[in-house]
């Protein structure tokens, strides 16, 4: 975090200013919204309206989460600003944030993912292990209201049908990614296209403190018109 506060960019200089536009920002597995705080606020300062997921801790059955919270945050978002929204998600944010674009079409005018690995799971085991954890008292919590293999890749439900289809043609998008994560494969998440995957150094936490993702965010979301309704 003292590397970004030292980087010209996480105060707005050498990167084009925002317009105004509202950003949904996502946190990643076990995490909440104000581990993204500093990229809120950066947000803020460049031009655009941050708006936090609301999902509270990121360890849950992520179609719940959709459904319940982060649906509304970004109808919330759309109905306040006039325009579609441009949602960033890191890690399981990431995945999350793929799979709302899917389904909510026509509210979304880009997608931004931080090491989210929406093309399957290859991760430390460590990492498996706390996934298990959070399966177990998932079921335990919601019992008959999620599926039998919910939080798992066996999963049928609706988000991970979504995750199987392609975004729209017209809808942004841009996969950033560390070959040094460290907890999940790189390899699953990138696109395969190279307009869309972006590399930059350093690890998996650290996407969320990387000057040079804050630099490739400000581009890609300058890139997207998000235009008010005539």
């Amino acid at each position: 975090m003292v590397l970004l506060h030292a980087a010209p960019v996480y105060y707005g200089l050498g990167v084009p200013r925002g317009d105004n536009s509202a950003v949904v920002i996502i946190p990643g597995f076990m995490l909440t919204d104000l581990y993204l705080v500093e990229l809120y606020g950066w947000l803020g300062r460049i031009g655009y309206e941050p708006y936090f997921s609301g999902i509270g801790l990121n360890a849950d059955c992520p179609n719940l989460l959709i459904r319940r919270k982060l649906t509304e945050t970004i109808r919330r978002a759309r109905r306040k600003t006039g325009r579609k929204i441009h949602v960033i998600g890191h890690s399981l944010g990431g995945v999350l944030a793929r799979s709302i674009a899917c389904e909510l079409q026509e509210e979304v005018a880009s997608v931004i993912t931080l090491g989210a690995p929406f093309r399957g799971t290859v991760a430390h085991p460590r990492l498996l292990q706390a996934v298990e954890v959070v399966r177990k008292q998932i079921k335990q919590n919601h019992g008959t209201k999620v599926l039998p293999d919910c939080y798992s890749g066996a999963c049928t439900c609706s988000f991970l049908d979504s995750l199987c289809r392609d975004l729209p043609g017209d809808m942004a998008q841009t996969a950033i990614y560390t070959r040094n994560d460290g907890l999940v494969d790189w390899r699953y998440c990138i696109t395969g296209n190279p307009d869309v995957d972006v590399e930059v150094s350093g690890t998996h936490v650290g996407l969320g403190f990387n000057p040079s993702v804050y630099y490739i965010i400000a581009k890609r979301l300058a890139a997207t018109h998000s235009p008010r309704p005539a």
